[in-house]
């Protein structure tokens, strides 16, 4: 029986030390690769990969944000979510971005080696009440037609959205799982397409088509 080739992405060491050690201790598990940072997974995980256990925050990057990019390199490759978030935004932005389920760090040895078996067999790992919520969240988020603003994409109108409801670049990072340089890039990607100066004209316009 092949074994489930695993890479462990967390910037805390002592915790990607020990989810290593438990790793090693399970039959038909092997970790073939560690990493501390978005940059270092970027690097180390490759097509053999088959199980990415991904923390949500990383140091240089967002969790999310570095799953969309491996997912997108490699479609075959199941990502596990590991963190201590348990909130709808959290979940809705992993699954969105590609994972394939979502552990709470503090899990038991045995629920650690279920969650990685599901994921690695295509299964995706989610609560029945967390499932539910998290569809019901992303049902939501599609009524944002697409016919407001069409220069935008999606993410771009998101972001657009909850500009214009008043929040801050520091908000819309936390709700949205993105770094704060992402969220300003999506801002000035908006100003430019939009053709406004600043974030106070954009603001109108979005709130003038029913944003916000």
């Amino acid at each position: 029986m092949t074994a489930i080739r695993v890479a462990v992405v967390d910037d805390h060491p002592v915790f990607r030390l020990g989810m290593v050690a438990l790793l090693s201790t399970l039959d038909g598990i092997e970790v073939v690769a560690e990493a501390s940072s978005s940059a270092e997974a970027t690097a180390q995980v490759t097509a053999d990969v088959d199980v990415v256990l991904m923390d949500l925050e990383l140091g240089d990057r967002s969790g999310v944000e570095t799953t969309r990019d491996l997912v997108s390199r490699f479609p075959a490759l199941r990502v596990l979510m590991v963190t201590m978030h348990e909130d709808d935004e959290s979940i809705v932005a992993s699954m969105r971005a590609g994972a394939r389920g979502y552990l709470v760090k503090g899990a038991v040895p045995d629920e650690v080696e279920r969650a990685i078996r599901a994921v690695a067999n295509g299964e995706l790992l989610l609560g029945a009440a967390v499932a539910e919520r998290a569809l019901g969240f992303m049902a939501a988020s599609r009524s944002l037609a697409p016919t407001v603003f069409p220069e935008l994409t999606d993410r771009e109108r998101e972001v657009l959205d909850l500009v214009a409801g008043g929040h801050d670049t520091a908000t819309i990072s936390r709700r949205l799982i993105l770094s704060p340089k992402t969220v300003r890039n999506h801002i000035s990607n908006i100003l430019a397409k939009l053709g406004v100066p600043d974030r106070a004209a954009a603001i109108v316009r979005a709130r003038e088509a029913g944003l916000g």
